[in-house]
């Protein structure tokens, strides 16, 4: 995917870099969560367009390129990795999150070159990696010192604008018991059922947390930030035998300006207390915790700033006359939003088409919507950086 952006970008006469992902920084840069894989095989695209002469704002375009698994395929109405167009519909994983924005992205620059204009500030477009799962591709960008005064990610937010988004933590815990043969079943312990109770203990956490919103601002109404999501489970060695081991993953967001590795030590003694009280898991060895994922906190888009201002005006003159204006709402979930916005102090905003089934079965994009988040990314661009008529170079001589 990403050979395909450079070389998309390079036919476009862009600046292309290829930046791998230093693991080193892993644990010493705070924009950093734990790793789950090796990136020998992974790395960024930034494409990069330099005036002659700069003039206005600077601009970053972020998009991310890793998508999560399919689920069973044969669930689809089309095969996944084949984009289908039905009417106005584009099928397949990814289609909306988010190769549609990053396809936005690019074009709403090319719209501005077929205009017959070029932008007089610095763009970026960041075709970045691991945002599903740790956030590693923003923060190396970031950690690269790839900076600007404003950054636009087109998810796929229905066309309205982020406000808000939570805080993540991304957690793993093991759970051990006692194996045992049928024969004496009693003198076992099952880790699959300890793991059972674990996890609806787990559910009093999550409750707690949401109890917090409304102390929050713009997450009062917001009916479940803390979104306490089981996202894998796996235990067991033998169909026979009471289990030994079972494994469970998942995720849980928290507030804007909460301290994550606060939320990470709360979370961890909520664990070992829960494990120590219940009858059950308390036969078992304490469980253990691992952190496999995203351990970010959240941000928030204050108000009346500039950015957000020009982006209502690109949004209500890529629509209809009759459309309603930008809404902004928060969405309870990481966003590499906030690796800008929290590190760097960058106004993100995130905004992007109407997508469907995004994280499930037959995933879609709206191909109008697509369209006019296209023409207001591009007016916003134009807008924010400043334009000028374009310099035509001359045709190159022939010897």
């Amino acid at each position: 995917m990403q050979e395909l952006v450079a070389a998309a970008l390079q036919e476009r006469g862009y600046t292309v870099e290829r930046q791998p992902i230093d693991q080193a920084l892993i644990g010493r840069h705070p924009a950093f969560s734990p790793a789950t894989i090796g990136y020998d095989n992974s790395w960024n695209v930034i494409g990069l367009h330099k005036p002659t002469s700069a003039h206005g704002r600077s601009l970053i375009l972020n998009a991310h390129v890793d998508i999560v698994p399919t689920g069973a395929q044969e669930r689809w109405q089309y095969p996944p990795f084949e984009p289908t167009r039905r009417g106005e519909w584009l099928y397949g994983r990814g289609s909306g999150d988010m190769k549609a924005g990053l396809s936005a992205a690019i074009f709403a620059l090319d719209a501005i070159r077929a205009a017959g204009l070029e932008l007089t500030a610095p763009v970026q477009i960041h075709s970045v990696v691991e945002e599903e799962i740790t956030g590693n591709g923003a923060a190396m960008a970031l950690a690269g010192g790839y900076v600007a005064d404003a950054v636009l990610i087109p998810e796929p937010t229905d066309e309205k604008l982020v406000r808000a988004n939570s805080g993540v933590i991304k957690f793993a815990i093991a759970v051990h018991g006692t194996p045992a043969h049928p024969r004496e079943v009693s003198g076992g312990v099952s880790a699959v059922q300890a793991a059972m109770q674990l996890l609806s203990h787990l559910r009093r956490l999550e409750d707690r947390w949401n109890e917090e919103r409304t102390a929050q601002p713009f997450f009062d109404e917001v009916e479940n930030p803390a979104a306490l999501t089981i996202g894998t489970i796996s235990g067991g060695e033998w169909i026979a035998s009471v289990p030994s081991c079972c494994r469970f993953e998942g995720r849980i967001g928290f507030y804007p300006g909460d301290d994550p590795q606060e939320r990470v030590k709360e979370f961890e003694a909520f664990v070992a207390k829960a494990a120590a009280e219940d009858p059950l898991v308390q036969r078992c060895p304490e469980p253990i915790v691992e952190w496999v994922g995203v351990t970010h906190a959240g941000y928030i888009l204050p108000p009346g700033s500039d950015a957000e201002a020009l982006l209502a005006e690109a949004h209500a003159s890529a629509n209809s006359p009759d459309s309603p204006p930008l809404q902004a709402y928060v969405m309870a979930c990481y966003l590499d939003a906030a690796v800008y916005s929290v590190h760097a102090g960058i106004p993100a905003l995130v905004y992007g088409p109407v997508a469907e089934n995004i994280h499930a079965i037959n995933e879609r994009v709206s191909l109008p919507s697509l369209r006019r988040v296209t023409k207001a990314i591009a007016l916003f661009a134009a807008g924010w950086c400043g334009v000028r008529p374009a310099i035509k170079k001359p045709p190159a001589s022939r010897v």
